[in-house]
């Protein structure tokens, strides 16, 4: 039997190296700009305003916990967190889930939709400007192509466009940022 430690395996060239910790160093400050900018502006953190996004994508305004919970690549607990401290602010409410009762439903309140709203450009603008600002229309186009490249290596068959998405067959996307 073969184990990981009978496998040879190599180390990454400095190149590699080089590129990885660039990759590491700008993923982390990007997610602590934008939950630094959001908290200022809007009171809440990245994460949040995600989760705004996404129920605000569905054609009903709500997404099954599990379903929002795979749509966003987090734990079940840290969205229960996360949607609790939404329901206390009155931008999302639950709602039992008709199909299973078990189960229950994340819903964009009014109020959510309207701090959304208000938030979005705020999103965007910081996302412009540290990343697309920054970058050529072929570097964007080549940011896409590494990324999908590396998105189909953890998940293959999955389309970029589709992960941070819930399935909402023929809904425009709005422009939220997300």
């Amino acid at each position: 039997m073969s184990t990981a430690s009978d496998t040879p395996f190599r180390w990454l060239t400095d190149d590699e190296q080089r590129a990885w910790r660039a990759y590491l160093a700008a993923s982390a400050r990007l997610g602590e700009h934008l939950d630094r900018v959001l908290t200022a502006e809007a009171g809440m953190p990245h994460a949040y305003y995600i989760i705004l996004a996404m129920l605000s994508e569905t054609p009903s305004g709500g997404l099954r916990m599990t379903d929002l919970a795979d749509v966003l690549l987090i734990s079940k607990s840290r969205l229960t967190h996360a949607v609790n401290k939404l329901e206390a602010l009155g931008w999302v409410r639950r709602d039992a889930d008709p199909s299973d009762r078990r189960g229950s439903v994340a819903c964009l309140t009014e109020e959510g939709r309207r701090v959304l709203v208000a938030t979005a450009p705020t999103h965007v603008t910081s996302v412009v400007d540290a990343v697309f600002d920054r970058l050529t229309p072929e570097q964007v186009e080549q940011f896409y192509e590494i990324s999908s490249r590396i998105l189909e290596a953890l998940a293959p068959g999955e389309s970029p466009d589709s992960v941070l998405r819930p399935a909402s067959p023929g809904d425009p996307t709005p422009a939220t940022g997300a």
